[in-house]
C-alpha cells in the first residue's frame, strides 16, 4: 500500500487534535489518483471552478473561472484541461503555474450540494501546441472570443467535499454531522474504485 497522501501540516494537525483514524478512513475510502465516470459527469456540468496556485515564494493564490457546461474537460481518467480567457492582463494564475505548476482545483455545486477537488500537476499549453497535441480541445466551440491558451492537469488526487456544510433549499445546514447521508455518501463511487490508498 502506497502511503497515504497527508502534507506533513496535515498530519501535524491530524496527531495535535486526534483525527488521524478518522482521516486515514477518508484516505482509503475517497481519496484516488483517478476520474471516476461519476467524477466526469459531474465536471460535464459544471460552469465555475476555483483553481488555487502558489507562487515561488510560496505566496497562495485563489481564482475562480466561469464557463459553459463542461468547460473544464476530462480527456482521460487522469487529465483535465481549461480554457484561459482573456483577462486583465496580470496572470496571476498562469504565472505562477509556468513557475510553480502544482495547482488545486475546487468544484462546489450549490444545487446538487456536493463539491469535488483535483490536485495534481499542471502545463500551459498556447494554442498552436493545443492544435496538434490537443485537437478535441481545439474542435471545442466557444460563444464568444475564444481562449488565449489552455492548461492541462495531470491528476494527483481526487477526492469528494461532502455536503453537510451545503444550505439546503430552506436554509438548514447539517454542520458537523458525521451521518454518511448527509454527507453525500459515497457520491463519486470512490469506494469501488481501485486506490494506491486503500488496502
Amino acid at each position: 500500500m502506497t502511503l497515504f497522501p497527508q502534507s506533513g501540516g496535515e498530519f501535524l494537525a491530524q496527531e495535535l487534535y486526534g483525527s488521524r483514524e478518522r482521516a486515514e478512513r477518508f484516505y482509503r475510502d475517497q481519496v484516488l489518483d483517478v476520474l471516476t465516470p461519476e467524477m466526469v459527469e459531474f465536471l460535464g456540468e459544471q460552469t465555475e471552478m476555483v483553481v488555487a496556485s502558489v507562487d515561488t515564494e510560496g505566496r497562495p493564490d485563489a481564482s475562480i473561472r466561469f464557463g459553459e457546461p463542461g468547460f473544464v474537460v476530462a480527456l482521460d481518467e487522469r487529465t483535465v484541461a481549461w480554457p484561459e480567457l482573456r483577462g486583465n492582463g496580470v496572470h496571476t494564475t498562469v504565472g505562477n503555474l509556468l513557475k510553480s505548476p502544482a495547482a488545486h482545483l475546487m468544484f462546489l455545486d450549490r444545487g446538487k450540494r456536493i463539491g469535488l477537488h483535483l490536485r495534481g500537476y499542471t502545463r500551459v499549453i498556447d494554442l498552436d501546441e493545443v492544435a496538434e497535441a490537443f485537437p478535441e480541445l481545439e474542435a471545442r466551440g466557444f460563444p464568444a472570443r475564444g481562449p488565449e491558451r489552455w492548461v492541462v492537469l495531470h491528476l494527483s488526487s481526487s477526492y469528494i467535499h461532502c455536503r453537510k456544510h451545503f444550505p439546503m433549499p430552506d436554509g438548514a445546514v447539517d454542520w458537523g454531522t458525521d451521518d454518511m447521508k448527509a454527507k453525500g455518501g459515497d457520491y463519486f463511487g470512490a469506494k469501488n474504485t481501485p486506490s494506491p490508498w486503500a488496502p
